[in-house]
């Protein structure tokens, strides 16, 4: 289709702030690898809330979304909503133990927690694994949206979209740092969120579709809105409820819902200006990304099924096309070309802030593994902060080059999810636990990692077939018995470490008592310095947030639906449990420096 000159003003308009953000604030990213890589850890709490829901509001995102709804309904989407238990537990447990920490990466965690040898390796080995293996993969979904939109909105080959999409996006990454992106995230989900919602309306009310309540009607979209799945259907239920809220959310990897934090949302909170901020932050995000942004994506999957029913009619449709990357994913850019002049060029801008705001983040992210986690650590020490943010800079270039290669071979967004998921199956718990047991240490956190790529690959190209949900919990409970027993057959981390990690990030004492009385026992550790903690209060401001989003998220549905009496009652006890969370959070303590 052919764009007309209001819409390239548009997306030129948008591509201009971008980059004139980048460079506005080069001068000062650049001093030192602090200020690149963690804006100086001077950041508040709304604008690193609305970074973090800006990175995971990507390209690929709706065109995930758009794949769930319309092969496994509405309720499909539980198997990312069940992830908001995972970031309420980061808003609740962990914002404050990681601010604490007082790291330049979350990878420089493995060696202030663990010791020896095995803490050397793990923290090579992710900052590699991480950073650019893992790191490259997200990031070529995203670029693989971006092909996908490209080629339906702008018929224009892959080579080209990466090409001119990259430029501006690792411009202002490299020059800017982190304050750039955050900055940048912060126009760049403002634009998102006005075409997504604006371009829902318009698509509801065409005249193939026939208007809201015409859509909820129809014979191919009724059957797919149900909010929960059905009770009674256990086929169904287990794969789209019970595995995601019982077991994925703690015993899976996946960026930007990693249990106990980490990642870019450890990176964001690291930047807060306190324990205050990074806890506002994270709280933020969470109702912004579970219940502030699904609903619109949501309805032009709906319309989608009327428009476009089978992978069939959007092949018809778009005939020049690959057939190779035709998948209902595609739908969701499919439905964008019924948008008039002025509004397409407004979502096609939209849709480029997604790519730009989550690739930004990614490559800053993967960078400050390369630059602190490796070439400081483990190549040059001595390195000057002008060489390291010099090699951040680089970093950056490389890692874009990756990813545009690597989204070269992957054909949808629901494939990648499904792999990146399954190669994380099981280290979770991990993550969340190696706060507050003190038995845990680097060869646990090793095995886990070295288990579960092991069952990933013989789950996929193995002699036997499992459905998804099945291989998750297979390798969640292969992983875990695994590092168990790898755990209580190495020697724990040295008396040493464990008490100086303790005393610096002040978990919840319950499982470090062993340390803690041979430290009173040494005189090392005064009985008043011992911090309980507060986990009760924590998980139960987990739960009341975790009703308060999902409440919200719900009573939206069902106020869409025009469902009036479910509506009400989901309005209530989104109200009535915000008040609640609001009394609670007075209650935590938190240092304000």
């Amino acid at each position: 289709m052919n764009l007309a000159g209001l819409d390239w003003a548009i997306i030129g308009i948008f591509f201009l702030i971008s980059l004139t953000i980048g460079i506005v604030v080069a001068k000062r990213s650049g001093s030192n690898m602090a200020e690149f890589f963690l804006s100086g850890r001077n950041m508040p709490w709304w604008l690193l809330g609305v970074s973090m829901v800006a990175t995971t509001f990507s390209a690929d995102t709706p065109n995930l979304v758009t794949d769930i709804v319309r092969n496994d309904g509405v309720a499909g989407n539980w198997a990312w909503w069940a992830f908001l238990v995972t970031g309420m537990l980061t808003v609740f447990v962990f914002s404050r133990l990681w601010r604490r920490s007082n790291v330049l990466t979350d990878l420089e965690f493995y060696e202030l927690r663990y010791s020896g040898r095995g803490a050397s390796f793990i923290r090579i080995f992710r900052a590699l694994y991480l950073g650019i293996v893992f790191n490259v993969v997200i990031m070529a979904t995203v670029c693989l949206a971006a092909v996908k939109i490209s080629a339906t909105l702008l018929n224009i080959s892959p080579v080209q979209t990466l090409l001119i999409a990259s430029i501006i996006t690792v411009a202002y990454s490299a020059i800017g740092g982190l304050r750039g992106i955050i900055y940048t995230d912060f126009f760049q989900f403002g634009i998102a969120m006005i075409g997504t919602i604006w371009a829902a309306y318009v698509i509801i009310n065409l005249e193939e579709v026939g208007g809201l309540s015409n859509l909820l009607a129809h014979e191919n979209v009724s059957g797919k809105l149900n909010i929960l799945p059905d009770f009674s259907d256990t086929e169904t239920l287990i794969p789209l409820l019970i595995i995601p809220l019982a077991v994925q959310w703690w015993a899976a990897y996946y960026p930007g819902a990693e249990p106990g934090g980490g990642g870019y949302v450890a990176q964001r909170m690291l930047s807060a200006k306190d324990e205050k901020n990074a806890m506002g932050a994270t709280l933020l995000f969470n109702f912004a990304h579970y219940a502030l942004r699904p609903w619109p994506w949501i309805l032009i999957a709906l319309a989608s099924l009327v428009v476009f029913p089978d992978l069939v009619s959007i092949q018809a449709a778009f005939p020049d096309i690959d057939p190779a990357v035709i998948g209902d994913d595609l739908a969701y850019p499919a439905m964008l070309t019924y948008l008039p002049s002025g509004l397409l060029g407004l979502v096609i801008a939209s849709l480029i802030a997604a790519f730009m705001s989550t690739i930004s983040t990614h490559l800053n992210w993967g960078a400050s593994y390369i630059t602190n986690d490796v070439y400081k650590r483990f190549v040059k020490p001595e390195a000057t902060e002008k060489e390291l943010v010099l090699l951040g800079r680089i970093a950056t270039v490389i890692l874009m080059g990756l990813a545009a290669m690597t989204a070269m071979f992957l054909e949808t967004a629901k494939e990648a999810f499904d792999i990146i998921l399954l190669i994380g199956a099981g280290t979770g718990l991990i993550f969340i636990l190696r706060w507050f047991w003190w038995r845990i240490n680097a060869w646990s956190e090793i095995s886990a990692m070295v288990i579960s790529f092991i069952v990933a690959v013989f789950l996929k190209l193995g002699p036997f077939e499992f459905e998804d949900h099945w291989s998750l919990v297979i390798g969640v409970v292969a992983t875990t018995i695994g590092w168990l027993i790898v755990t209580f057959a190495t020697t724990p981390t040295n008396q040493g470490t464990l008490l100086n990690f303790y005393q610096k990030t002040k978990p919840a004492s319950v499982g470090w008592q062993p340390v803690l009385k041979r430290a009173a026992a040494e005189g090392q550790l005064a009985k008043q310095d011992e911090n309980q903690g507060q986990l009760p209060l924590e998980i139960l401001s987990m739960f009341i947030g975790c009703l308060a989003v999902y409440g919200a998220l719900f009573a939206t549905g069902y106020w869409i639906y025009g469902n009036t009496t479910p509506a009400i009652i989901c309005t209530i006890l989104a109200i009535a449990t915000v008040v609640i969370l609001f009394n609670l959070w007075g209650r935590l303590k938190v240092n304000k420096s």
